[in-house]
């Protein structure tokens, strides 16, 4: 099955909004997240869209703070329902943040996760994520990525490519990344790429740390 982009207005018109992709990849990514997040501390959520990994998140390792941010006023709105009827104290409320502004309205974090962001943003989204993590982030604290890449030694699945012209259609600015470019604009950052994982449905985790 090709994929789709998710968007705030894609999920329904109720504060509530569902990005169907959750339900399927939220464990395969928690999985993951036991090994390369923190034991303790805040996580910063960048692109939470409609709340629902974060509430899945937040639930799976309540020894976190979790902080999870959108610049979508629709996606805040479903975030902080979400958040509200899933009565965690471990989760505080949305920031309105931009990826690629110079400024973000938080000063540190000790991890950060951005899942499905790189490939439906523009690629100064991506830009503005590495420079942010290398802001906030202490040496050897854990951004991790999820989504869609491409390769050059790994053969793109026909639904990627499919995937990859569906979001180019939509928005130019957008589609999957080189992740040798990625990594590229990582060590640009001083971030290493530190671990590979890939993942179900030809989708990849990438864990960098600040150098």
């Amino acid at each position: 099955m090709t994929p789709k982009p998710w968007l705030s207005a894609d999920g329904g018109s109720g504060e509530k909004r569902y990005a169907p992709a959750t339900l399927r990849n939220r464990d395969a990514i928690a999985a993951v997240l036991a090994d390369w997040l923190p034991a303790s501390g805040m996580v910063l959520e960048i692109a939470s869209g409609s709340g629902e990994h974060a509430i899945h998140f937040a639930a799976a390792f309540s020894a976190l703070t979790w902080q999870p941010s959108d610049p979508d006023s629709a996606a805040l709105t479903s975030i902080a329902a979400w958040s509200r009827d899933a009565v965690a104290a471990n989760i505080l409320p949305p920031l309105q943040l931009h990826a690629a502004a110079p400024d973000w309205p938080i000063a540190r974090a000790d991890a950060i996760l951005c899942i499905n962001m790189v490939h439906i943003s523009p690629w100064e989204a991506t830009l503005g994520l590495f420079a942010g993590a290398a802001r906030l982030l202490p040496p050897g604290a854990p951004l991790i990525l999820y989504g869609p890449y491409v390769e050059a030694d790994v053969p793109t699945a026909e639904s990627n490519r499919t995937f990859d012209a569906s979001l180019r259609a939509r928005n130019p600015a957008w589609g999957l990344r080189d992740m040798a470019a990625v990594a590229a604009a990582a060590k640009q950052a001083d971030l290493s790429l530190a671990a590979r994982r890939a993942m179900p449905a030809n989708n990849l985790m990438l864990l960098f740390r600040p150098r």
